[in-house]
């Protein structure tokens, strides 16, 4: 008894410790492995609950516990190989794409936010944001518009290394004005580009 007692203290705290830490460098790896030390020290204070029904003369305690364990520990899983699994794809939480969209559109001049595309590379994110200003804005204050949305970025998202912005003019923004119809040159067949 006094075994699981001391291994559910020193687990949480390992597994506090390791969940803070996995979070503040944005490790899903290492948050993983706090929610799995998590487990192991819930599993010690079920065992202690399965031994102490036992011992009341409840011989079913062990197996139900056996089985809660087991449940705890499925969930854990699941949840945590979601989330590697998405950075695995490179993806990203739609909350970390709602947080680039909203730092970027407000920042003056900033007329529209069209494209948020980002990807995990280990703990760092790189993102690249289409946005679109006045057509009357000359090239350097289009410019000066975009180093400042990158500048706001890194400052809104500390995890974030690399931001790439795509200044269009408000009258062409958006992927839909950046196809190239269908054409032929060269001896090529008619093709276009997306």
């Amino acid at each position: 008894m006094a075994a699981s007692i001391i291994g559910f203290l020193g687990n949480e705290a390992v597994a506090m410790f390791r969940i803070r830490v996995g979070q503040e460098i944005n490790s899903a790896a290492l948050v993983a492995d706090g929610y799995h030390a998590r487990v192991d020290a819930w599993t010690s204070l079920a065992v202690l609950f399965g031994a102490a029904g036992v011992w009341l003369g409840y011989p079913l305690a062990d197996p139900i516990v056996g089985l809660l364990i087991t449940a705890a520990i499925f969930g854990i899983v699941i949840q945590s190989g979601k989330s590697i699994f998405v950075r695995m794809l490179d993806g990203a939480d739609p909350d970390v794409i709602d947080e680039l969209r909203d730092a970027a559109a407000h920042v003056p001049q900033v007329e529209e936010v069209t494209e948020v595309r980002a990807r995990w590379l280990g703990h760092r994110l790189h993102a690249e944001l289409n946005i679109a200003v006045d057509p009357e804005l000359t090239i350097a204050q289009a410019h000066a518009v975009a180093a400042e949305v990158r500048h706001q970025l890194l400052h809104h998202l500390e995890y974030l290394s690399l931001v790439v912005i795509h200044v269009d003019p408000a009258d062409q923004s958006g992927e839909a004005h950046h196809r190239i119809e269908e054409h032929a040159h060269d001896g090529l067949p008619a093709h276009s580009h997306g």
